[in-house]
């Protein structure tokens, strides 16, 4: 069987926002964040403009795949996370925005870092201290420091700790 190479991460964190905004109004939508199923990855196609092959992901029985929706609109997936349990972190394999949340004319911003905070808060769950892990593009390791405090050790290997994760996890699940 042949080995996938790792490309690297090629996400934008836009903004962090408390949700997700709307790029017109401005408006901020609560979001949920769930397990994508097999009928998600029917919608959640190349064909439909997806960059991944996400009914791949799922195959795959050591990922855990979730679906960011906003709330009262759970049949719209905003963006996709493809999550592992390493024994001792999280490691994100892909992320990405839905397709009309990319670019000049986006819809939604917030997606990216929404997602990268819920891989924090599992990595809280599951007793990591919020430590999670990925490998970024050349280009966007620097931006990966800055706008989400994660810490570059070599060959696009980028960790992001405690205290960047609890910021995270904090600014989009508040407990109530």
């Amino acid at each position: 069987m042949k080995k996938k190479k790792d490309l690297g991460l090629d996400f934008v964190i836009d903004r962090i926002t408390n949700s997700i905004q709307n790029t017109i109004t401005g408006d901020s939508f609560q979001t949920e964040v769930s397990l994508f199923t097999t009928d998600d990855a029917k919608k959640c196609t190349k064909k439909n403009g997806w960059n991944f092959d996400w009914k791949s992901e799922l195959k795959d029985y050591k990922k855990e795949v979730y679906k960011i929706t906003i709330v009262n609109n759970s049949n719209i997936v905003q963006g996709l996370v493809s999550l592992s349990n390493e024994g001792d972190h999280v490691f994100m394999h892909l992320l990405e925005n839905a397709p009309f949340n990319i670019g000049k004319n986006k819809m939604y911003e917030g997606v990216m870092g929404n997602l990268v905070a819920y891989a924090c808060k599992l990595s809280f769950q599951r007793g990591f201290d919020g430590f999670i892990s990925f490998t970024a593009k050349t280009k966007l390791i620097e931006h990966y420091e800055t706008a989400l405090g994660a810490y570059h050790f070599g060959n696009g290997k980028m960790i992001l700790e405690k205290d960047p994760a609890q910021f995270l996890v904090d600014k989009y699940f508040k407990t109530k």
